[in-house]
């Protein structure tokens, strides 16, 4: 069917009035669609700024538990976490991960006890928070990150986080089957409604900076992690890797970075029809605080549209650090 010529047809008449935009808008988006990520740090009472994010801070314990509260009042629906673990306790083997009293699960007792269940808690799965070398794994003698030997210590690190008490885990360390071996897990650990969001297609991006500066392995990297990462070039592959992990047991997918890839969120929605999420990642929020500041355009309206796209191309929601800005402006 085709629009009858003008001018029986003014694609203007609709725009003409806020109103009229308002009832005719095809895509919405609602503080329900954000997910805000944080990171923890050690001590109390602690806000640590983040200099590549300006805006960002580490919160110790205690500040993420007022974030989670923040959060609540919003109408965000979930936070996610992401520790900044101490140097002392990084290792090659990443053994902290496993320790039920390291900082992640510390902050997810706590945003438990001041939220109860008013909020969703997603955790990171990978091991670059907790190693001397940066990488998502375990590597060999050559620096190569081994799939099966690193897929058994991340089960023990989901493990560990969904008896801590969080409500997603979310493996972002790109290994293959992984998300099975999770799944497993968790309904033979008495965990069978704990959530599973993938990182299916997560790119070896240069937009990560940001969040290594965050978590603090970026000094720490040795190497890079193309071997495990996708290529940015690859599309078709992304699908793949989507098809596998929801074939393994994840009930949503994401893909990340965000905006250098609406074509795979829009392809993957398409293509299989679950819940898809972008992660609007450091460098993608830090190029909006700079080119505000530049004066490129307002900030508010630079993010908004960003959003949006998101969610035009078929995201079920968005894990952004503008996540309470947006929801503010939102909720307005």
């Amino acid at each position: 069917m085709t629009d009858a010529a003008y001018p029986a047809t003014r694609l203007r008449r609709t725009r003409a009035h806020a109103w009229s935009r308002a009832m005719h808008r095809e895509t919405v988006l609602t503080s329900a669609d954000l997910i805000w990520p944080l990171f923890v740090t050690s001590g109390s009472g602690v806000e640590e700024p983040v200099a590549s994010l300006p805006g960002v801070s580490r919160w110790s314990v205690d500040g993420i538990a007022k974030r989670a509260k923040e959060a609540v009042e919003l109408g965000i629906p979930c936070i996610a976490l992401f520790p900044n673990t101490p140097a002392e306790k990084r290792s090659e083997g990443g053994d902290e991960a496993f320790n039920p009293d390291n900082l992640m699960c510390r902050a997810i007792k706590a945003v438990r006890d001041a939220c109860g269940t008013d909020i969703g808690i997603l955790t990171d799965v990978a091991l670059d928070p907790y190693t001397s070398h940066g990488q998502d794994g375990l590597v060999d003698a050559q620096g190569y990150v081994l799939n099966d030997e690193t897929v058994s210590v991340l089960v023990d690190q989901a493990v560990n986080q969904a008896n801590a008490g969080a409500d997603i885990i979310a493996p972002s360390d790109m290994m293959d089957g992984r998300v099975k071996a999770i799944r497993m897990a968790l309904e033979m650990d008495g965990h069978p409604n704990v959530q599973i969001m993938a990182y299916s297609a997560k790119y070896a991006s240069a937009f990560y900076g940001p969040f290594r500066d965050a978590v603090g392995s970026g000094g720490l990297l040795k190497g890079d992690k193309k071997s495990y990462q996708m290529d940015p070039a690859n599309g078709d592959e992304a699908l793949r890797e989507i098809a596998l992990d929801i074939a393994e047991g994840a009930d949503s997918v994401m893909v990340k970075p965000g905006l250098a890839y609406l074509d795979v969120i829009w392809r993957a929605k398409e293509r299989f029809g679950v819940p898809v999420f972008a992660y609007q990642v450091s460098g993608e929020y830090a190029l909006i605080e700079a080119g505000a500041a530049a004066g490129v355009g307002d900030r508010d309206g630079l993010l908004m549209e960003k959003l949006v796209a998101f969610k035009r191309a078929g995201c079920s929601g968005i894990l952004t650090y503008h996540a309470p800005v947006a929801a503010r402006l939102l909720n307005g």
